[in-house]
């Protein structure tokens, strides 16, 4: 098994237990250039919420979109957005991705910015 494969492995099996209990889903996505962060519906069909380093007034306020300090940008952002679409809990998506660097700054900024999961 590749990386790729492995992550989406991981992936799935996340996915599966956000889906069995009904909860609204926070998504990160992290490339080597940006990372993203998403708010679905309990029922995944629906973007909430949405903050991403490829948004024009992100880019001007970080230099790097595929930084730690970018990822706590984005994290600070998807809180508020979140807040103001009425959402206070989410179950962390990670996409497979380790709990590590920008992925776990990004939660930990979402997470300071109000949101809880």
């Amino acid at each position: 098994m590749d990386k790729k494969q492995s992550r989406l492995r991981r992936a799935r099996k996340t996915r599966a237990k956000i889906a069995e209990l009904k909860m609204v889903r926070l998504a990160v996505h992290r490339s080597n250039t940006h990372i993203s962060a998403q708010i679905f519906s309990d029922c995944g069909t629906r973007v909430l919420a949405a903050a991403s380093t490829m948004e024009q007034d992100v880019r001007g306020k970080v230099a790097n979109g595929g930084n730690v300090a970018a990822a706590k940008l984005v994290g600070q952002l998807i809180a508020e957005r979140a807040k103001a679409a009425g959402i206070g809990e989410v179950a962390f998506d990670r996409s497979g991705f380790h709990y590590h660097g920008r992925v776990k700054a990004l939660a930990e900024a979402a997470r300071e910015g109000g949101l809880k999961f």
